[in-house]
């Protein structure tokens, strides 16, 4: 019964139509509700009832009520549960990973027809994230973290290195630094950040789901990936790059003191490496990510997350003004930079966005550099277990780390463990 629920939900994701449960007839449309609108929102950002406060004293036909959430996988997990139970929010704050996943539990609403008109505010790349099968819209982007190359401007001349342009450059440059100095690495491969890998892939080119007539097909291991993992299995091999664990306080010494050299990282990393490493203040600059081929100006994402609508809720409309006004207006894009230290999806967010962040005061166009690489980012579809795929991630390529093992096999052992977990949940895949 299970497997040909899954089996009915996904094929209706692809003709625009969500079916019903075990019996495969038409779920009826949730009524909804006439005069003043009471909506509940879920969402982890800081100060967003700050921000809907703002939004009520103007709209008091439409009054948000926000709900304050732990965010990750524990917020996901309360929302499906919730969703099931038929006691769901109006709107969700959802990682743009957790979307299908919630497709898939019909768990949240195809809002195409409500937010249309907000569709040019948004480049191709991160509007692809919150669209799935041919032009199902379920989410409304909120932030995004494109990704970019930070790294030490004095210590990029004291070795005696350009900022690479391609990643052929960059395992040049990762070389010779560390000829110089085995202490000191130019970078560094993480087994501990499935997102920061899945970034790199997207900018390749790499397709791990897509949707093919009414089926999944998964390609975690194509051609593209394999060109990532085959690149960081050859500069962990020869010891060229650090390959410790990030976020742990070994990883924020090597940060801080001078021994990691740059970092491919999103948007968001300024906020770290001023917790994490005070000490370049000043010192550090951003530039594109080294492309795979010359001649190309791609980037990637890591992180983000959208506003999505319940598909129990009973005021639709109402909830995609509100997400609409609060990702797209100018005044609430304004409040989510100010308030909720949101680096805004939309590109007129972007644009307000002028002063470098005070760890950056050395590079007065900051925000201008990375609202142009974020338009360079490529999208992404995402599929229903994410989570398998990125538990299967970090579980691979650990051993891969620790045995000194082919990267090309453990992205193979991620892709089976995926597509194995989905055709155990009965999920159809094409060949």
């Amino acid at each position: 019964m299970r497997t040909k629920r899954l089996r009915l939900v996904m094929s209706a994701v692809l003709v625009g139509a969500l079916a019903a449960g075990c019996s495969g007839g038409g779920q009826e449309e949730t009524p909804q509700e006439t005069g003043p609108v009471e909506l509940t929102f879920w969402t982890w950002a800081p100060n967003m009832d700050k921000i809907a406060a703002v939004w009520n004293a103007e709209h008091p036909d439409i009054k948000v009520t926000v709900s304050k959430q732990a965010g990750g996988d524990e917020a996901a997990a309360k929302f499906l549960t919730a969703a099931k139970a038929g006691n769901a929010p109006d709107l969700v704050q959802a990682e743009y990973q957790m979307l299908p996943s919630f497709v898939a539990a019909e768990a949240v609403a195809d809002i195409k027809t409500e937010v249309e008109g907000v569709r040019a505010q948004f480049s191709d790349g991160i509007w692809n994230l919150v669209t799935l099968g041919t032009d199902g819209v379920y989410g409304l982007p909120q932030d995004s973290g494109p990704m970019m190359f930070y790294y030490r401007t004095d210590l990029f001349t004291k070795y005696g290195i350009a900022v690479p342009k391609t990643w052929d450059e960059y395992a040049a440059a990762a070389r010779t630094v560390h000829a110089k100095d085995k202490t000191v690495y130019l970078g560094g491969f993480s087994s501990k950040d499935p997102g920061w890998f899945a970034g790199l892939s997207q900018q390749a080119g790499g397709k791990w789901w897509s949707i093919t007539g009414e089926a999944w097909k998964v390609g975690i291991n194509d051609d593209a990936t394999k060109k990532v993992a085959d690149f960081w299995g050859g500069l962990a091999k020869d010891g060229v790059v650090d390959t410790q664990a990030p976020w742990t306080p070994e990883w924020n010494a090597a940060l801080n003191g001078g021994k990691i050299l740059s970092w491919a990282s999103a948007v968001w990393a300024p906020g770290v490496l001023t917790s994490n490493a005070p000490d370049g203040k000043g010192k550090w600059a951003i530039a594109p990510l080294p492309q795979w081929s010359a001649g190309e100006n791609y980037s990637g994402f890591w992180g983000g997350s959208s506003i999505a609508i319940a598909e129990g809720s009973k005021h639709k409309k109402a909830a995609a003004q509100f997400a609409s006004w609060l990702n797209t207006d100018a005044k609430a894009l304004d409040l989510l930079i100010k308030e909720a230290a949101i680096y805004p999806a939309a590109k007129s967010g972007q644009a307000l966005m002028t002063t470098a962040p005070e760890y950056f005061a050395n590079q007065a166009d900051f925000w201008q550099q990375a609202t142009t690489i974020a338009g360079t980012a490529r999208g992404f579809t995402f599929g229903p277990n994410v989570n398998v795929a990125y538990s299967a991630y970090k579980d691979a390529f650990d051993k891969a780390l620790q045995n000194k093992s082919s990267f090309t096999d453990a992205l193979g052992a991620m892709h089976d463990a995926t597509v194995a977990d989905m055709k155990k949940s009965g999920f159809t895949l094409a060949s």
